[in-house]
């Protein structure tokens, strides 16, 4: 098969396995359609078995670092860690859906940079809902907040987002190395989210709410699962500095939370394995063997063609949106696998830019992000589904702003 073929059979299936991915045809795992795939790149010979082997073994240790995010942040869902943080968030409100919105915002930035953005997505929209109810606000600006939150607050830390790790392993920057430099663009990008926030849901906010009952008493926050995930944060640091992948750190992290939890009858080995989601981590993994194949027939010429070299600011600005928008065309997980290759040779800085790219630029279509159709299936679960006119005018809206300012604040940080 010549190089036209493949990458013509590569990008088919490749559309294929995004668009089953989106529809789920009667709530099909993802991996349905994507480990066919797959091996039919295999097969054809748009990449070899031993290239296969190559990208599957090095995304490994991603998918299991995964893997234990997942269980980690389910299992501090289990001990009520999230119900605590709702509960906090409403009594600090005080009747206010704009203080509301600020915790929330708080609330939404700490839970996707430690436990990743499914956990917010899919373990704290829920308790959005609740707490608006609560005070009898109007739930809107607050589940908003939650999807675009993360995605825009996953910069902080390789365990953030998958993308993140992805683009950690292939930097070379060490755990707190990493941190320091996306600090500021984290920062960067919750401000512009919560200024654009602010005046886009001014008519919801301004519609008031009510202080909660104070006859229910406060929930018991957690304190056993916040300090076991205080030293996990510590143990990925420490991990990284000596030369270990901190997906050790997560695990020690995981079982200490799981064993305590089984001892307790709180959960189950088989609850435990549902919630590592070993389904979606195949579906990780037969991605990228597709996306290989998109790659290495062509689609990496176009991106090395298109991108400039160097770290100058105009540099980054081009790599975050030449990320961001292939982000929303492929997704942003098939997006950073295929820059990678290209950036990663430019040095640390382009590797975080086009992360910036493909991290923020999903806040502008559903398909930019598997989070975002997780949020939209939480909303639709709600009765409360989304509008398609208004995610798309609230992301045209912070898409650009969050780009610039982040990619500007990493150019900033990376001078010092």
């Amino acid at each position: 098969m010549n190089s036209l073929v493949a990458e013509i059979v590569s990008v088919g299936l490749l559309l294929g396995v995004l668009a089953f991915a989106v529809v789920r045809p009667r709530g099909l795992p993802e991996a349905v359609a994507a480990l066919p795939a797959a091996g039919l790149v295999v097969v054809l010979g748009a990449v070899s078995p031993a290239d296969a082997w190559e990208q599957t073994h090095s995304l490994l240790p991603v998918v299991g670092f995964l893997a234990a995010i997942l269980v980690l942040a389910q299992l501090c869902d289990d001990d009520g860690l999230f119900e605590a943080a709702g509960d906090l968030v409403a009594r600090f409100c005080g009747g206010s859906p704009r203080r509301l919105l600020g915790g929330v915002f708080g609330v939404a930035a700490v839970t996707t940079a430690v436990l990743s953005l499914d956990a917010t997505v899919v373990l704290l929209t829920p308790v959005v809902f609740v707490t608006a109810s609560r005070v009898g606000a109007h739930p809107r600006p607050h589940v908003y907040a939650c999807t675009h939150l993360a995605n825009s607050a996953s910069l902080l830390l390789p365990v953030s987002n998958l993308t993140n790790l992805l683009a950690f392993t292939a930097s070379g920057l060490s755990f707190t190395r990493f941190a320091l430099l996306m600090a500021l663009p984290w920062l960067a990008a919750i401000a512009v989210e919560y200024v654009v926030l602010r005046r886009f849901f001014a008519t919801d906010l301004a519609a008031g709410a009510h202080p909660p009952k104070e006859d229910a008493p406060p929930r018991t926050v957690p304190t056993f699962t916040l300090v076991v995930l205080g030293l996990t944060l510590v143990a990925f640091a420490v991990t990284s500095l000596l030369g270990i992948e901190p997906l050790w750190a997560a695990f020690a992290g995981t079982a200490v939370l799981a064993v305590r939890a089984l001892r307790g009858r709180r959960t189950t080995l088989p609850a435990l394995v549902r919630a590592a989601s070993p389904l979606f981590c195949l579906f990780v993994l037969a991605l990228g063997i597709v996306v290989k194949a998109v790659v290495d027939n062509g689609l990496d010429t176009g991106i090395d063609r298109i991108l400039p070299a160097g770290d100058s600011l105009t540099t980054l600005l081009v790599i975050a949106a030449v990320a961001a928008l292939l982000a929303n065309l492929i997704n942003n997980l098939p997006a950073i696998l295929a820059l990678l290759p290209v950036v990663a040779p430019m040095g640390h800085g382009p590797v975080l830019a086009a992360l910036i790219g493909v991290n923020l630029g999903p806040n502008l279509t559903y398909v930019g992000s598997l989070a975002t159709l997780l949020w939209r299936r939480v909303l639709h679960e709600h009765d409360s589904a989304p509008s398609l006119g208004q995610f798309t005018r609230l992301g045209l809206l912070t898409v650009p702003a969050t780009l610039i300012a982040s990619t500007v604040a990493l150019w900033g940080t990376l001078q010092w």
